[in-house]
């Protein structure tokens, strides 16, 4: 299972949904308000922005999406 992130820039919340590896089945997770976890919002917007380069460094990407999961289970584990 992997965890996908998602900006909603109406609403500055975090998006966060699961896949299975292999499928094209997105289900939904959460909401995280920026004000409720900034870190998680800045990261998934740096890897956002890693997304748009003309260059994309997919380890960069890898390493960055670790990142906003470690952030998430962290913060799954303090609420």
């Amino acid at each position: 299972m992997a965890l996908l992130f998602a900006i909603d820039k109406d609403t500055e919340e975090v998006i966060v949904s699961k896949s299975s590896k292999g499928s094209n089945k997105i289900n939904f997770i959460e909401r995280i308000k920026r004000t409720d976890n900034e870190t998680i919002y800045y990261t998934v917007q740096a890897l956002r922005s890693i997304t748009k380069l003309d260059n994309f460094d997919e380890k960069k990407f890898k390493l960055i999406d670790k990142v906003c999961q470690m952030i998430y289970n962290n913060h799954k584990e303090n609420l």
